[in-house]
């Protein structure tokens, strides 16, 4: 018996199923040829439901760090006198952290140089020291052959002017006694110098002088010369600690505009060399806010 004839011939349901099973068949073959003949690697990166997002690759390039800049303190001696005030003004107007090394008789010597003082006090950005109160009478031999006066002296402009600092330059003497850090340029000084440690003061010395005529008080040297010294102080490592560098200067060299001029042209360029930033000597290693909060404490 042909099946095929009978479905065509029979009952109308059975023609219906077996019209539907070959349309299905049809279906099957054609989407089974139409797939890719190559299949994507299925990802077994699951939890549940969600596809697990493979981890970042590492940037090629990290960022680079910010370059720690060497730090210059630019410090001044012998003031207030007649100099003081061109200096303040180019601070100011610079925008600068500058420290005044202070003697005390100096403060008290004229109405001129007690209004200086004021405007040093009231000045942002500024920090006040200790330079002795008669600064030796420029007679070092005999002040350092006398620790306890050299004591009693610069304890004068502490009490008189500066109750809060314990910071102090030796006159005439570049000594340092910060931290562990200690330095007698002559040796014949070290008694009064370890005596002002052993009474509670900090002793700072410098790296680089700006040179100066004491007859004329007229500069040595130029602003790119003192700039030219500060980079191969650095890169000969010739620092007291690396990385920083102390310069001095002298209120009294900048009361001529020639002067001033280059001071204000140093800082200028100074401040345009990336590797360098200018900072206050209270910053300087060693030097802790615990070690300053000391001496505020301490009985008088």
């Amino acid at each position: 018996m042909d099946t095929h004839s009978s479905a065509d011939e029979g009952d109308p349901s059975a023609r219906f199923i077996y019209y539907s099973v070959t349309l299905s068949s049809i279906c099957f073959l054609f989407f089974t040829c139409s797939e890719p003949t190559h299949k994507v690697k299925e990802s077994k990166s699951f939890i549940g439901k969600n596809i697990v997002k493979p981890a970042r690759k590492p940037l090629l390039a990290a960022k680079k760090t910010a370059k720690k800049k060497k730090k210059i303190y630019l410090t001044f001696d012998d003031g207030p006198n007649r100099g003081t005030k061109n200096v303040l003004d180019i601070a100011e107007q610079e925008d600068i952290p500058v420290t005044f090394f202070i003697v005390g008789e100096h403060v008290f010597a004229s109405i001129g140089q007690t209004r200086t003082w004021d405007s040093l006090k009231m000045a942002k950005n500024i920090e006040l020291c200790n330079h002795s109160y008669t600064h030796a009478h420029n007679r070092y031999n005999k002040f350092y052959n006398d620790p306890e006066n050299v004591v009693k002296d610069v304890e004068r402009t502490r009490e008189s002017l500066l109750p809060d600092n314990n910071i102090v330059r030796a006159p005439g003497r570049s000594c340092w006694r910060v931290d562990s850090l200690h330095f007698t340029d002559i040796k014949k000084s070290k008694k009064a110098i370890d005596s002002l440690q052993q009474a509670g003061f900090i002793v700072f010395g410098w790296d680089l002088e700006w040179e100066y005529n004491p007859k004329t008080l007229a500069l040595k040297n130029s602003a790119d010369d003192l700039l030219s010294e500060i980079d191969s102080m650095f890169s000969k490592g010739k620092t007291k600690v690396k990385d920083n560098l102390v310069v001095l200067a002298h209120d009294q060299v900048y009361q001529k505009s020639g002067d001033s001029m280059q001071l204000r042209e140093f800082i200028q360029k100074l401040k345009k060399k990336e590797d360098y930033e200018l900072a206050l000597v209270n910053d300087f290693p060693g030097i802790t806010k615990e070690t300053i909060d000391s001496i505020k404490a301490a009985p008088r």
